[in-house]
């Protein structure tokens, strides 16, 4: 099991990036708060209005906003787990995310490849996936594997193409991994399969080999697609890494505190679903949230804005004493 070094302790003079005061965080926290119960959040599946509805939060089925009072987000925060243990299918590879220690993961989701024969820039294939997945295996910094790209060469609707990426995954890492859920049928699959790898469904949830990762979509909807991965994870008791995707400039404010409440709302959200559904479900503060390049509508990473988001969000799942994952450079 691999227990990294601890970032930001005096003791040891680890790395840290601590751009929020603590009154910082609380006003944020506060903020966060106020939109959710104030303004709420989209949610657009039924059975989760009803997990909402049961559980203290306020719907509206015509327009399907739900309206979170603080207490229930509070609530949710606290029962969750502050560390979590993501298993390998080898046991050397565990590896314990929590309170500040630091990890890493390759980046994903790679558009195209260049081909290391020909030099071709070209669309991926499920071949490329598995061979990435052995490069990360390999690489002794490399604490997971998230999905480094998508197969292309296989059908794409209706989510299938999670099944084929998991397919060019399993074999080919012994490590932990991240991969989307797609929908409630797909993530059912997918968990069939691990359980598959592992021997059984027992043996699954006691060491769950993969996390699955979903997005809110900016600003501060629960999709369907969304709203069913989460809660199906909570029921297999698989870790659900969310990780906001907000634009500062685009689907989020442009200022750093306005981008980050906006990113807040929607994990925060999104954990009171989990925990909701099933107390004490595994969850992991995820971002993948930058500035938006005004010039060409896209979202900018390897920037001094992603890097500011970034350790301010980290910041604020360690002031929830939640585990997360953050973009990087």
């Amino acid at each position: 099991m691999r227990r990294n070094l601890h970032a930001g302790k005096s003791q040891s003079g680890g790395l840290s990036l601590n751009i929020l005061t603590d009154d910082e965080l609380y006003e944020i926290h506060l903020a966060t708060l106020e939109v959710l119960e104030k303004g709420g959040i989209f949610v657009g599946d039924e059975e989760a209005m009803d997990v909402f509805d049961g559980g203290g939060a306020v719907v509206d089925r015509k327009s399907k906003i739900v309206r979170i009072p603080p207490y229930v987000v509070e609530d949710a925060i606290r029962s969750a787990p502050s560390a979590l243990i993501l298993a390998g299918r080898n046991p050397k590879n565990d590896f314990v995310i929590g309170s500040n220690r630091v990890g890493f993961a390759n980046f994903g989701e790679g558009i195209l490849v260049v081909d290391p024969y020909t030099g071709e820039t070209r669309e991926p294939t499920k071949a490329d996936l598995g061979n990435a997945a052995k490069v990360v295996d390999y690489l002794s910094d490399a604490d997971v594997f998230f999905k480094a790209l998508g197969a292309h060469d296989v059908p794409q609707t209706h989510y299938i193409v999670q099944l084929h990426n998991a397919e060019a995954i399993f074999p080919n890492t012994s490590k932990h991994f991240f991969i989307g859920g797609g929908n409630k049928y797909i993530l059912r699959k997918l968990v069939e399969m691990a359980a598959a790898v592992v021997g059984g469904m027992d043996k699954l949830k006691e060491r769950p080999i993969l996390t699955f990762v979903t997005s809110p979509v900016s600003p501060l909807k629960l999709i369907k697609e969304c709203c069913e991965i989460i809660m199906g994870a909570a029921r297999f008791g698989i870790p659900m890494n969310i990780i906001s995707m907000a634009m500062a400039g685009g689907s989020s404010p442009v200022t750093l505190a306005g981008t980050l409440v906006t990113h807040n709302a929607e994990v925060l959200g999104a954990i009171v679903l989990s925990q909701l559904t099933c107390k004490g479900s595994p969850v992991i503060y995820g971002s993948s949230t930058t500035a938006m390049d005004l010039r060409l509508a896209t979202a900018v990473v390897g920037t001094p804005e992603c890097a500011r988001i970034s350790a301010a969000v980290a910041r604020l799942a360690q002031y929830y004493s939640l585990p997360s994952l953050v973009a990087g450079a």
